[in-house]
């Protein structure tokens, strides 16, 4: 173990991290290319980590959660990304990330009986659907409205780039309850899959080929009343909180694709020769990983102490975001210099690298553009505006 990981991680954490590496060996890594063809992951995979207990790790034990601190989440995601498929790794990441720490945060405790506890065991799958076609960074944008109607709410408008948005068999969703209050007037809904009303198409993408991103129509979907998760009009705040987590986990996601990169770049310069000699001995390529690997340490000193910063209560907004600004960066930077390693074989689809060029691409993107998270850390340095937790 490395002094920095020897630092934040326990023998505990080191022993999960075993359990967890031999159980996606087993039933993830030989199955990988075949998820990336079918364009999704299949149920059953879903429910084999559930009754492991890893969508658990942070949760309440009351709910059949195992609540661990946070660096387990950090191991979890540190070892999804070595399967090397940036789809398996949005798609299980989702569920607990997205979808059901919404409800853990804010479902009422009939919210969390018949959804977060099957959620936990893998037997139902969520999705958090905010992204549209008109507002994603920009959520106070959105259009999708819900409309109280008696003992119903009624709502209208549709969601993209959502990721579990076809598999799913519940969403999270985001919509205005008061549009003429802008941020403010944005409430969240908890909407079975099954709803009249509700349709999804899957959308086909450069990368991530292995989870399913869904354009989501809602044509007068009711609901029940107390579908509604938390308090009317408090959804932006409930959002930009758990931002947080998301930029915090791509963050992480990124220093892990990186390090699994040079990890491949390794491998492959201690087997190639050119000229008669390992083009490990070559001194360009020997000082380029040397320089990747101390962009790769940093970033990932700065990721790990946020998380224990965020564990300890902060309220990490702008430092989160400048976390996965860089770090996601840093992937694309890295990838793209391990596929040059490679030569010509680093363009072919056989050679792991092929599909981690593709699949980092989208950690700019995803969560938050690196414009929008250099808007919110500019906001924060020279306007000196601030950022309120929800209560």
């Amino acid at each position: 173990m490395s002094e920095i990981k020897a630092y934040y991680f326990t023998e505990e954490h080191e022993l999960f991290r075993e359990t967890f590496r031999a159980f996606l060996e087993k039933e993830v890594r030989p199955h990988v290319d075949e998820w990336e063809e079918a364009g999704q992951l299949p149920r059953e995979l879903f429910q084999k980590f559930g009754e492991m207990g890893f969508f658990g790790l942070g949760f309440a034990e009351k709910y059949g959660g195992s609540d661990l601190d946070i660096m387990y989440q950090v191991v979890f995601d540190e070892e999804i990304a070595r399967m090397n498929s940036g789809g398996l790794a949005a798609s299980i990441g989702a569920h607990p990330i997205l979808a059901m720490n919404h409800i853990h945060a804010e479902g009422s405790e009939e919210q969390k009986q018949k959804y977060l506890i099957p959620g936990i065991k893998g037997e139902i799958v969520g999705c958090l659907a905010i992204t549209e076609p008109f507002g994603g960074s920009d959520v106070q944008a959105i259009r999708t409205t819900a409309v109280r109607d008696g003992d119903e709410w009624v709502l209208n408008g549709s969601k993209t780039f959502i990721t579990n948005g076809v598999l799913s068999d519940f969403l999270v969703v985001a919509a205005k309850t008061n549009p003429d209050k802008k941020a403010k007037g944005i409430s969240m809904f908890i909407v079975d899959r099954d709803t009249p009303g509700l349709s999804a198409t899957n959308l086909k993408k450069l990368g991530w080929h292995a989870s399913d991103t869904g354009e989501i129509a809602f044509d007068d979907v009711r609901i029940p009343a107390e579908n509604l998760l938390g308090a009317e009009d408090h959804g932006f705040f409930y959002i930009m909180q758990h931002f947080v987590t998301e930029r915090l986990a791509m963050a992480n996601g990124g220093v892990a694709t990186a390090s699994y990169a040079i990890e491949c770049a390794l491998q492959y310069m201690n087997e190639r020769e050119a000229f008669g000699r390992k083009i490990n001995r070559f001194q360009v390529l020997r000082h380029r990983i040397a320089q990747m690997s101390a962009e790769i340490e940093m970033n990932r000193t700065f990721v790990y102490s946020l998380y224990r910063r965020y564990s300890d209560g902060d309220y990490i907004v702008k430092e989160a975001s400048m976390a996965k600004l860089l770090a996601t960066q840093l992937a694309d930077s890295v990838v793209t210099q391990c596929l040059q390693m490679y030569g010509g074989y680093g363009f072919m689809e056989e050679y792991p690298l092929a599909r981690l060029y593709r699949d980092s691409r989208l950690g700019q993107i995803g969560g938050g553009t690196s414009e929008i998270m250099c808007e919110i850390i500019s906001k924060m340095l020279i306007d000196g505006q601030g950022y309120q937790a929800a209560v």
